[in-house]
């Protein structure tokens, strides 16, 4: 709290890395929300509050709002992921190694004006190392940045589009040798300094991990058809009750995915501007749109059916079987597999204890010899008094 203006002041960092955790989490979060909010609004919200036919919800009164591919939201989650994975990652390499080689072309030219064209031949080797181009201020924060939002783009969406690894790994065979030849010919040598781990990237890494489980979760159960099709494999399909979902159990499932709707019933702004006959010989008096509704004719025209919520039950149960049992495996593997073999943390609490051992008979071999002191100058003492 300022005690002049009475306002709580704004926190600053104790340390040089309580700043660095701070600054990475920041620059993390700024750079994940800018580059997965696409995929994000495809996968869970295209599509999802556009209302029906004759009850559009419209932006402003005005606009009707985007909706999905006829075959689903999946495909465009999918050309969405394989934009980001091939055109992205192609276009950051050709930066990376790009901008340094553009900036000591340009160097060089200007060295030959200033030295003639032989001044490269004339520098001695140090002097042209120091002509190349300075690391940047923060180090290798933008390598790391750079694995850890590839790693999120590979896991949250896998679901959606299964060559993400695959395109992530040829990338980062490619980007190995881009990134060699960038730090031995195009940058001055780094300064090297000690870390003890990766920070707060660690604990980034963790979170990535849980939000790429519930984001699949929903993407399989949500986003795809895959519950759809099991709820009308089991319940609605020719197979319904018989407890196994085989060859020809899927028959039907395109029309009981469909629903009535009456052209009648259009709004005004969405009237179509003819009916059909052209085409059909006669007037189209009903067209068919993907949802789980009533028909026009019934008690509650356009209401939910029940099959809509049987959907949504095994969704939502789904979701929450899919979540706990990764996490069951994941903590299980966790277990099986610690982060340090027993023979080495074995190890560690010897020296550990080893050290505390020393320390201890030091501390014991100070207080032995102050004792001492203090009894020489006791007895000193004694023998000057009269």
């Amino acid at each position: 709290m300022n005690p002049i203006s009475g306002k709580p002041e704004p926190y600053q960092p104790r340390t040089e890395s309580e700043w660095e955790n701070s600054f990475t989490l920041k620059m993390f979060l700024f750079q994940f929300v800018n580059l997965n909010s696409s995929t994000f609004y495809i996968a869970f919200f295209l599509g999802r509050f556009t209302g029906r036919p004759g009850a559009y919800l419209r932006l402003i009164n005005r606009w009707k709002l985007e909706e999905c591919h006829p075959s689903g939201c999946l495909i465009d989650l999918c050309m969405q992921m394989g934009i980001i994975m091939v055109l992205k990652q192609t276009w950051n390499n050709f930066m990376e190694l790009g901008y340094p080689l553009v900036q000591n072309w340009w160097t060089r030219r200007r060295l030959r004006r200033e030295h003639g064209q032989n001044a490269k031949a004339r520098f001695p080797q140090w002097e042209r190392d120091y002509n190349l181009q300075p690391m940047n201020a923060y180090g290798l924060f933008d390598e790391y940045l750079e694995m850890i939002l590839q790693f999120g783009f590979t896991t949250i969406f896998v679901a959606a589009f299964p060559l993400a690894p695959l395109l992530a790994l040829l990338n980062n065979i490619i980007e190995i040798r881009l990134d060699a030849y960038k730090f031995v010919t195009q940058w001055r040598r780094p300064l090297p300094s000690q870390a003890k781990d990766i920070g707060i990237w660690y604990g980034i890494l963790e979170g990535i991990g849980i939000l790429s489980v519930i984001t699949n979760a929903f993407v399989i159960a949500v986003t795809s058809d895959f519950i759809p099709r099991l709820v009308y494999a089991y319940k609605y399909g020719p197979c319904a009750g018989q407890g196994r979902a085989g060859e020809g159990c899927m028959m039907g499932y395109v029309n009981a995915s469909l629903s009535v709707f009456r052209v009648s019933d259009f709004e005004k702004r969405s009237q179509p501007k003819t009916n059909g006959s052209e085409l059909f010989g006669e007037a189209v008096k009903y067209c068919r749109y993907r949802d789980y509704r009533e028909p026009p004719d019934s008690a509650e025209p356009y209401s939910y059916t029940l099959q809509f919520w049987h959907v949504l039950a095994a969704r939502l149960a789904f979701i929450i079987v899919f979540e706990h049992m990764v996490f069951a495996i994941k903590t299980l593997i966790a277990y099986l597999i610690p982060d340090l073999p027993k023979d080495l943390r074995d190890r560690m609490r010897r020296e550990k204890y080893l050290i505390q051992e020393m320390m201890y008979e030091a501390e014991l071999d100070r207080l032995q010899k102050e004792k001492n002191e203090k009894k020489k100058k006791g007895r000193a003492h004694h023998k000057e008094w009269p």
